[in-house]
This record gives C-alpha cells, structure tokens and sequence, in this order.
C-alpha cells in the first residue's frame, strides 16, 4: 500500500506537467483571448472604432489551438462583432465581403446558431445599404449599385419574416422601406441627405 500512494505522489509531478501542456496551454490562450475581447468591447462602446477593429483582430488571432478549445458560435460572433466595428472605422468594403462569406459559410452549416446568423445577415444588410448609397454619390450606374440594394432588401425581408419578436420585425421592415426609398430616391434628394449612420 505504501508503495501504491508513493508512486501516485510521485505521479502527480507528471500529471501536472502533462495538463500543464494540454489543456492549460488551452485555458492560458483562453484568458488571454477573454482580456482583448473585454477591450475591444469597451472600445466598440465608447465609439474608439480603429481600437476596437484592432482588438477584434486580435482576439480572434489568440484563438486557442486546439479547435474544441472554444465553442464555432463564439467565433462567429466575433467575426460578426469584428466586421460591425470596420463599418464603423471606414472599412465598410472589406466589412461587406468579409460579411457575405460568412453568412454563406454560417449558411451552410446546419450547427449554426440562429441568432448569430440572423445578427450576421442584419450586418451584411447594412453594409450592402451603406455601400449603396456610397455608390450612387460617386454617380455610378444602376446596374452597378442596383444589385447591393436588392441583396440588402432580400436579406431585411428574409430577416423580417423570420423574426419571432414583433419588435425586432418592425426594425426589419423599416429597414426594408429604408431600403426601397434608397432605391426610388433621386439622385438630388439623395446629395442632399446627410450620410446614414448607426
């Protein structure tokens, strides 16, 4: 018996070493990446964009290697979150096609939370609504900008008929008369308006 618990605690060392290695190595990237997420939230709040563009960046660069380590949905939405803050920091192209492959890719996947995929496609409706406009200032043609304007609408109607809160319906469905009025709009009503935000 005294041999028995002599080698269990000579054991524990190695035990130690051995989760030290693995799953601490998981739980230590886990910490880190949970520190820059708190910052780039903070950043997002307080309007600070490029910091929180960066911070973004940065979390989903701490990632834990081992790929169970944190949960597909977490990372969704911090790419969600991500794309969010690079409309926001005047990277509203790269934000819209980061944002279309994303939502194909949650899309397709049968796993995906619906809540995130539906926060995604709200995302990429804005970014096509914004690109749009930006689109019909610098005097583009119809057949250029008319397709973003489309893809934004398809996605609020989507959005709208899927939505099991009347509230966040509304939202939908003015986001889809904002869009139509975008569209019919002259371009000399348009020059006039002052630059959508959030």
């Amino acid at each position: 018996m005294r041999n028995l618990l002599l080698v269990a605690w000579l054991a524990l060392p190695l035990g130690a070493w051995a989760y030290h290695e693995g799953p601490g190595q998981d739980r230590t990237a886990l910490d880190a990446m949970d520190a820059v997420i708190t910052a780039a939230h903070d950043a997002a709040r307080a309007g600070k964009w490029k910091v929180a563009v960066r911070e973004y960046e940065a979390a989903l660069a701490k990632q834990p290697k081992n790929p169970d380590a944190l949960s597909k949905t977490t990372v969704q939405r911090l790419q969600v979150e991500l794309n969010k803050a690079r409309m926001q920091a005047s990277k509203l192209p790269e934000a819209r096609e980061e944002l279309e492959a994303l939502v194909e890719q949650m899309h397709a996947d049968a796993d995906t939370d619906p809540v995130v995929l539906a926060d995604a496609r709200q995302a990429l409706a804005r970014s096509q609504f914004y690109m749009t406009w930006l689109m019909r200032l610098e005097g583009l043609d119809r057949d250029a900008w008319e397709p973003e304007i489309e893809a934004a609408r398809q996605n609020w109607r989507l959005l709208a008929e899927q939505a099991k809160d009347d509230k966040v319906a509304v939202q939908h469905r003015t986001d889809l008369e904002a869009a139509i009025r975008l569209e019919r709009m002259e371009l000399e009503d348009l020059q006039g308006l002052p630059l959508p935000g959030e």
